[in-house]
């Protein structure tokens, strides 16, 4: 990938209103990002889509370059293929540490903030073990079982952290010096520009991200509608596998776990029981492959964003209005597949293409894991 596209890849990923899956079907549907940002004026029609400039990029870069960090974009050699796998995988993710160990068979163990002694305990003894057996032990920074995993790989392998903020923000702040050990001998993963602070609705986007790094998911001591289960739930919906401790039925931090291993959920009590199943590596990428830019695509060959390419196969107005004209009666506010849609509105699959990304632009619809759309909640 030449760097022109590069820098597009992380302008796309810090464009305001444009999300994860969004971009991904924006690279796909033109073929590089530089295309899609030279499309979006037309695609929004009329309507203002905020990209930054390239000196914007590039100052970027360049700050992540003074704090030792790296950046990694969808498609580069070095972008974890695990991650790459999911489909709201991040179109551009700083690394602080080494990014070799992204590539690593990876094991996520999460679970409450509040833990109790023993939950901690446990959590620091799977990581060990599992960091013992070459496992990279991936977390989320947080406090109580977080940490634990942390340090219990720390002692004797290698640890991931991803974090909700900026590298530059260490969260809890408390977890400065944990975050910096991590970053010593693995790394520190982060989506969120520098300088962004902690915000309630980064920690699930957060969460993504470490369900995809993993090849499995550890739920240690979890309450119902805790963080946890959202990880635990995009992983399955990533295809990696579940695992959770059983706590006491009189604990409510152990409800979300017990409430795992009830629907199929692979009981945990050791590493070993991990370990057993445990995948070799991630399931198919078809999203990886759909974005993977020409083998002969090269600084001098990659077309430029007003070329051809970015006025190719756009369906005609009528067509697009009539497609959002059936939309705003198909939609509502629970998630339905895209394919579901293009069955029941009686207009062209790239009609009803351009009327969704049209109504995401605007902000009116949230794309979802599974290719699912949905009314957006205000």
């Amino acid at each position: 990938m030449n760097a022109a596209e590069r820098r597009a890849r992380l302008r796309l990923a810090r464009a305001e209103g444009i999300g994860a899956i969004t971009a991904r079907m924006l690279i796909a549907r033109h073929g590089s990002a530089r295309a899609a940002i030279a499309a979006l004026p037309r695609l929004a029609r009329g309507r203002t889509v905020t990209v930054p400039d390239e000196a914007a990029a590039e100052a970027e870069e360049q700050a992540l370059a003074r704090l030792g960090a790296r950046l990694l974009v969808l498609d580069d050699p070095d972008y974890p293929h695990a991650l790459a796998a999911i489909e709201d995988a991040p179109l551009a993710l700083a690394v602080l540490g080494d990014p070799a160990h992204l590539a690593r068979r990876s094991v996520a163990i999460v679970g409450a903030r509040n833990a109790s002694a023993g939950g901690r305990v446990l959590a620091e003894r799977l990581a060990r073990d599992l960091a013992e057996a070459g496992i990279v032990v991936v977390s989320g920074l947080a406090r109580g079982i977080d940490a634990a995993a942390h340090q219990g790989a720390l002692a004797c392998g290698v640890t991931v952290a991803a974090v909700a903020t900026g590298l530059d923000r260490p969260y809890p702040p408390e977890h400065a010096e944990l975050q910096a050990r991590i970053a010593e001998t693995g790394a520190v993963v982060a989506e969120a520009p520098l300088g962004t602070a902690a915000l309630p609705g980064l920690f699930p986007r957060r969460n993504r991200i470490i369900a995809g790094l993993a090849l499995g998911v550890v739920v240690v001591e979890a309450a119902p509608k805790s963080g946890s289960l959202i990880t635990a739930r995009l992983a399955l919906e990533a295809g990696r596998e579940l695992f959770a401790v059983p706590g006491s039925p009189l604990d409510p931090r152990s409800r979300g776990a017990n409430d795992l291993i009830r629907q199929g959920g692979h009981l945990v009590e050791s590493a070993e029981d991990i370990l057993a199943h445990l995948p070799e590596g991630p399931p198919a990428e078809p999203w990886r492959r759909a974005l993977a830019l020409p083998a002969e695509a090269d600084e001098e060959a990659a077309p430029e964003p007003h070329d051809e390419m970015t006025e190719a196969a756009e369906p005609p107005g009528d067509d697009v209005a009539a497609a959002l004209a059936a939309l705003r009666t198909l939609l509502s506010p629970s998630p339905v597949t895209v394919d579901e849609l293009l069955r029941r509105c009686p207009c062209s699959a790239p009609a009803v293409s351009a009327a969704l990304l049209e109504l995401d632009l605007e902000g009116r619809i949230e794309r979802l894991p599974g290719n699912r759309v949905a009314l957006a909640s205000r």
